[in-house]
């Protein structure tokens, strides 16, 4: 059925080819009219290569952060009764033996207690589901918990701490506003120096949250020497676990004290110990934790030079940026900002890291591009008055052009007669003054005027005023309209002598001409030049050549993409070089999901050689010059004058992409 419908294609749309009917690329595509590539998908097939790995499907990702989990387990921690028994086969010998297992190889007092097993097995009863996604998420988190705990010499079981605090949720915010996996407080957070502004929040990030919770850990111990009571004051302060020492005759063993601590930090240790339990001994329990979403090894930083939102890294690099949030949770506006003299580190799996270093200038070009295009606010230009030179005739317009004229600002005073319904504020608005100036020119002491009234309205004005020439004497106007001949002409137009004073520059100024040309056409290796040396002004004539410029024609073309199993939008996009945005649109898709076997529509691009074109253009000929204005770019000029960036530095010996305005351009014509 295929073939036939392949086959009735062919003839309708290409008679004359039917000797391609067996080429498969042909039988899945449809031409389409052409249409122009977008600067993103021109930069992005420019790309050094790199082979890419799958990305991590939008909806897991979104479960990973998912604040419901983090709610559930809080309210367990915080409301269970450790002295109701629960319904679960688990023998009390067994559990007291693996205990007493777990007590050899760890620092903390792992002793038995009805409590404890009443809330292991309430979680293994109402939580198996949450416990194997948190095993999953944990294969992630843990290695870079148990680093920070290292450097510090903080028991490594302190990482299951996390579990209890946020259920591995860098996004968990409690009802008291403490934040991220370690539940900082904001004036904890500041204390351990932990960034917090508008777009920054360290709180929620995952290194630099783990080595203050470390540096937490380890002050604590200083003061109680009992871990059981560190990890309680990281609850509840280390005052109230102060306060309920005092309380308990001075007792300093945490199951003495817990009646003294508030009722949430006393589920709070043996939650942690049920925790430490169930992931310790999950395969006698049947757990089976899921897969490893994305593991620490295969993820870097790179170091930002732009200020970069999620949505354009998204487009750049072909990630979802719901993979980039988990990777960089602690960039609250989905924006790595940049910032003068602070560095700020955007994670990336491995694959995408080779990308961005691999071609980091057209991704700076990228964000210029868009930069460039973004609305700016409307200043409006101040017009000039149209004046007239007494001296010569001529207005300022035609002066300015001869470069005689400044321009000057000059007040003037305009009266306003105040009509019916008119107030304050809108004459100041037409006039384009302040209203408490106005009030003061007219010694006004409230806001309400009366109708007829006149008001003085001071206004200022930019105008041209042209400066002054001195008279010529007769003799060298004599000798200024005297005609050149022929020979003094071509001389004076394509040779200097030089003169006492002179140098290369003030040759260039004053013939308007570039110090590097100069120096190519007299063959100069440096900016010095002798007294009555000649200097040639012009390019020396040579045959021109047949400059071959090959140019090509893109052509639009649609396929057809079958989706296959373990196939997600960000792998298709990858394999057929395109942006997840493009293929949502073209196919109309609301979100990422996509099933196997469905048909995507994939729009690519190919080039077709066009005539040759010869120009016959000297290398002066095509230089002409731009003077920078604000707001300018170098990608934006090079798009104004049709030519690239990396001409545009070569031609001017520019290394970076700083221009200022006023600066002057060569640009090829």
């Amino acid at each position: 059925m295929i073939k036939k419908f392949f086959a009735l294609n062919l003839l309708l749309l290409l008679p004359t080819f039917t000797a391609l009917a067996q080429d498969s690329f042909q039988a899945e595509a449809t031409a389409k009219p052409t249409v122009k590539l977008s600067f993103l998908d021109s930069l992005k097939s420019t790309y050094v290569a790199d082979e890419m790995t799958s990305c991590v499907d939008s909806l897991a990702l979104k479960e990973l952060t998912n604040q419901e989990v983090f709610d559930e387990l809080y309210a367990d921690i915080k409301n269970i009764d450790l002295d109701q028994k629960v319904d679960y086969e688990l023998p009390t010998d067994l559990f007291k033996e693996r205990l007493r297992l777990l007590d050899e190889k760890s620092p903390f007092n792992i002793e038995y207690n009805p409590g404890l097993e009443n809330l292991v097995k309430a979680f293994l009863k109402n939580r198996k589901h949450s416990m194997e996604r948190l095993m999953g998420i944990s294969q992630y988190y843990f290695p870079m918990f148990e680093e920070a705990m290292a450097k510090y010499n903080v028991p490594l079981e302190i990482k299951y701490l996390a579990l209890v605090e946020s259920a591995l949720n860098p996004k968990a915010v409690s009802r008291v506003g403490a934040t991220g996996l370690w539940q900082f407080m904001y004036e904890t957070g500041k204390q351990y120096k932990l960034n917090i502004n508008s777009y920054v929040d360290e709180r929620s990030d995952v290194l630099k949250a783990s080595d203050a919770a470390a540096r937490y850990m380890m002050n604590m111990y200083k003061i109680f020497g009992d871990w059981e009571l560190v990890l309680a004051s990281y609850n509840s302060g280390a005052g109230n676990v102060a306060k309920a020492i005092r309380r308990s005759g001075g007792q300093q063993n945490y199951w003495n004290i817990k009646k003294n601590l508030p009722r949430e930090t006393q589920g709070y240790v043996p939650a942690f110990y049920a925790y430490m339990y169930i992931f310790e001994y999950h395969k006698e329990h049947g757990i089976v934790p899921e897969k490893a979403i994305v593991n620490h090894f295969a993820t870097d930083t790179i170091a930002i030079k732009k200020k970069m939102s999620f949505k354009q890294i998204s487009d750049l690099l072909n990630i979802s940026e719901e993979q980039l949030e988990f990777l960089n949770p602690s960039y609250k506006m989905k924006v790595v900002p940049y910032v003068t003299n602070q560095t700020h580190f955007l994670r990336l799996p491995k694959d995408k890291v080779a990308i961005f270093t691999s071609n980091e200038d057209k991704m700076y070009a990228y964000i210029n591009y868009e930069e460039s295009r973004r609305e700016k606010p409307f200043t409006p230009k101040a017009k000039a008055r149209i004046i007239k030179d007494t001296i010569s005739g001529n207005t300022a317009e035609e002066a300015i052009a001869e470069g005689n004229t400044v321009m000057k600002k000059v007040s003037k005073t305009k009266f306003h007669t105040v009509r019916r319904g008119d107030n304050l504020s809108d004459i100041a608005e037409k006039y384009d003054v302040a209203l408490s100036d106005i009030k003061k020119w007219n010694k006004l002491r409230g806001n309400n005027v009366q109708a007829g009234k006149r008001l003085k309205i001071m206004t200022s004005e930019r105008i041209a005023v042209v400066e002054k020439t001195k008279k010529q004497p007769a003799t060298e106007i004599a000798k200024a309209d005297k005609p050149e001949t022929a020979a003094e002409k071509e001389s004076a137009l394509t040779e200097y002598t030089v003169k006492s004073g002179d140098n290369l520059i003030k040759i260039a100024k004053e013939n308007k001409l570039y110090v590097a040309d100069l120096k190519k056409w007299n063959n100069l290796k440096d900016n010095n030049v002798k007294l009555g040396d000649k200097i040639r002004l012009t390019a020396p004539e040579e045959p021109v050549a047949n400059e071959a410029v090959a140019s090509t024609e893109d052509k639009n073309q649609t396929i057809f993409y079958k989706v296959k199993s373990g196939d997600n939008l960000s792998l298709i996009a990858d394999k057929n070089n395109v942006s997840i945005a493009d293929l949502k649109e073209w196919n109309n898709l609301s979100n990422s999901k996509v099933k196997v076997g469905e048909k995507l529509k994939i729009q690519k691009t190919t080039e077709t050689p066009v005539a040759e074109v010869s120009k016959k253009k000297s290398k002066y000929q095509e230089q002409k010059s731009y003077i920078v204005q604000k707001g300018d770019s170098l990608y934006s000029i090079s798009q104004m004058h049709h030519t690239t960036v990396a001409d545009i530095k070569k031609l001017n010996d520019i290394n970076d992409e700083n221009i200022k305005p006023g600066m002057e351009l060569k640009i090829k014509g």
